[in-house]
């Protein structure tokens, strides 16, 4: 395992490439794990006095489809540069008509209908279950809605993720199927990256800009990937104001259920 020289970190980012410019002084390290390499080399800088480090998780110029990300790999190096909290913005689809694009959720829940991913750091010797009733820290999603609305950045408190295996978008039938059961948005990467954050004991919460309706939701549209990324785009400088707005508020101490995640779960 090589550890190129990186400094500690405080804070976590995934995202895309276009929140290099966030950080101040950045520098970029190669990282190695015990679980391969992270997507990319980790860029660290500095955003309000926070020592931060950035992962594109689908690699710089988008390389790497949500299906084939190694999320262990990319977790495990916010782990070993010693990162209490991670934020894992995405883009979104909604799955109900008063989510529109544009606007955020902070979800507060995921249902996992991916297949096949490694999605675990105890795949034996230590047998640990742990809890994920409740998969988001609650101090970084308090924080992330605050912030949202200090910005007057349209905001939902709390949803549901149901996080698909991609790289293909639902049929309409799959896409009416998950807003009939209520769920508010659909993904391809929040799972197993927030659940593999709680493994490690770390605060992980997510921010998703939504960027339009599935298929199931509008019948006349289908979901278009350059739609998607145009609306990101077009949307990509309130997300950044909010990381700038919240990480510099992000307190040293934890007082939530995901400083312990690891108490009672070994047998």
């Amino acid at each position: 395992m090589i550890f190129d020289d990186a400094p500690q970190i405080d804070v976590g980012v995934f995202g895309g490439s276009g929140f290099y410019d966030l950080l101040e002084s950045a520098e970029e390290y190669k990282l190695y794990t015990p679980y391969g390499s992270p997507s990319s080399q980790v860029m660290i800088g500095k955003i309000g006095g926070k020592t931060v480090g950035f992962i594109p998780r689908h690699d710089k110029g988008h390389m790497i489809p949500p299906h084939l990300i190694n999320y262990r790999a990319n977790m495990y190096a916010m782990h070993m540069m010693g990162a209490k909290r991670v934020l894992g913005p995405s883009a979104c689809g909604s799955l109900q008509p008063h989510i529109k694009p544009g606007d955020f959720v902070v979800v507060d829940q995921f249902v996992d209908r991916t297949k096949g991913r490694k999605d675990t750091f105890y795949d034996g010797q230590r047998v640990v279950h742990v809890s994920s009733a409740d998969p988001y820290c609650p101090e970084l999603r308090k924080l992330a809605v605050d912030s949202c609305q200090k910005l007057e950045i349209p905001v939902h408190d709390g949803g549901t993720v149901v996080v698909i295996q991609g790289p293909r978008f639902s049929t309409r039938a799959e896409s009416k199927w998950y807003a009939n059961q209520g769920w508010e948005v659909i993904n391809m990467t929040q799972y197993p990256e927030g659940y593999l954050a709680r493994e490690l004991e770390i605060c992980y919460s997510n921010i998703a800009l939504i960027t339009d309706y599935d298929a199931g939701v509008d019948s006349s549209e289908a979901v278009v990937n350059s739609d998607v990324a145009r609306v990101f785009a077009e949307n990509l400088d309130k997300l950044k104001n909010l990381l700038v707005d919240m990480i510099p508020r992000i307190p040293e101490e934890r007082s939530c259920i995901c400083s312990e995640a690891l108490k009672f779960a070994e047998m």
